[in-house]
């Protein structure tokens, strides 16, 4: 029976209040680094990761040193990666060991939660589990995806069916379905802004803020997993930024610009971690890290890695209209001057329109998938202005 210690939640300031959409520099992943800062925001301790999602960007390969690198944990964490939704998520909750940080992302509503387990807490434990079939809505090795088509069939044969085998007739919030559906199964509506593997969490969080027990139930199809919530303080930390409509900015063609892998691999911890190289007798940072030349004419190679600081003031900006493959265009560049630290980065601009950031502008540095290479998701760090993460 685990308890929960803190719980964070994102929505992206693209969209609408009630239907939000991921930007074109974001996925699963970077909505879960989001999500799991929010969560470790009061600085505890984590000793492994569970994340649940059905939009994972690489399933032939792991995510999970891009996710432990984005949350500033350490690389050896064990990281499970789950293909899911919302009973999935609930149960990777109610079976988690203590300091585990459980991460559920969706892309479509978009939106992430993440709970940290702990010795004390919100305590939640399993309260029903029902298997069924009702494979209404499928996806195939190659990613097409089939709609039976009949919601009545899922309602009555899927959930409400579901619902009467686990004795939960009328759970205090139900997760994993459209508002209107939640609303009227449920005892309470807690406004859940996903139907995925998030809306558990997202449920979770309103029963926290509104120090409400009883039962929580994520449905998916004919699946469902159910936990009794007993309230008991827990810090709920939200960047559920305001809604604006995002504009389609042309993209400038289907080519693409090739990736190297090897120079990938040698630019990851300092791109990804947001670390600067800096030499034993020197003070000054490097980013990005380089080699020096000694007094003695030799090659040095003996930097270590620090953390930047991941905030900073606009020193500089500029808008590119020159079409680059594979990317949207035009976008804005800014030169950011961290905090205390001099050093001075050049990046992306996210969550803004084109053009509207300015010198002067505060904001915060944010992990992005700045491109697709050859089937290879790209991340590294882009500006937020402070008025988007207001």
């Amino acid at each position: 029976m685990p308890n929960i210690t803190s719980i964070g939640t994102y929505l992206p300031c693209w969209g609408v209040v009630d239907h939000r959409v991921a930007g074109d520099d974001e996925d699963a992943i970077t909505l879960a680094v989001e999500a799991g800062r929010a969560a470790l925001s009061g600085g505890a301790s984590v000793d492994s990761v569970v994340l649940v999602s059905r939009d994972l960007p690489l399933t032939d390969s792991s995510n999970a040193a891009v996710l432990l690198a984005g949350l500033d944990l350490d690389p050896e964490l064990e990281v499970t990666e789950r293909l899911g939704g919302a009973p999935a998520t609930l149960d990777a909750l109610s079976s988690a060991r203590s300091r585990t940080l459980v991460i559920g992302v969706d892309l479509e509503p978009a939106g992430a939660a993440a709970v940290l387990t702990a010795d004390r807490g919100l305590n939640v434990r399993t309260s029903a589990r029902v298997a069924r079939s009702l494979p209404v809505r499928t996806r195939n090795t190659t990613g097409a995806v089939h709609d039976y088509g009949d919601p009545r069939l899922l309602h009555d044969r899927g959930l409400v069916a579901s619902l009467a085998a686990s004795w939960l007739d009328k759970p205090t919030v139900v997760a994993g379905v459209d508002r209107k559906a939640a609303a009227r199964l449920a005892e309470v509506d807690a406004e859940v802004p996903t139907m995925g593997a998030s809306s558990g969490l997202f449920a979770l969080a309103a029963m926290a803020e509104q120090e409400l027990s009883g039962s929580l139930v994520a449905v998916e199809q004919a699946s469902l997993s159910g936990i009794s919530v007993a309230a008991a303080p827990v810090a709920v930390y939200r960047r559920d930024l305001a809604p604006r409509s995002k504009s389609e900015e042309p993209v400038a063609s289907d080519d693409e610009l090739r990736i190297s892998l090897a120079a990938y691999e040698r630019a990851f911890e300092a791109k990804v971690r947001w670390e600067a190289g800096k030499f034993t007798d020197s003070e000054v940072l490097d980013f990005p890290p380089r080699y020096h030349v000694g007094t003695d004419g030799a090659l040095r190679t003996d930097y270590e890695l620090v953390p930047l600081p991941r905030a900073g003031v606009v020193y500089s900006e500029a808008t590119v209209h020159v079409p680059v493959p594979g990317l949207p265009s035009p976008y804005s560049l800014v030169l950011v001057e961290l905090d205390d630290v001099g050093v001075r980065a050049l990046v992306k601009v996210a969550g803004a329109h084109v053009g509207l950031v300015g010198i002067g502008d505060r904001g915060r540095l944010v992990l992005r998938r700045l491109a697709i290479r050859s089937g290879v998701p790209d991340y590294g760090y882009a500006f937020e202005p402070e008025e988007v993460a207001a």
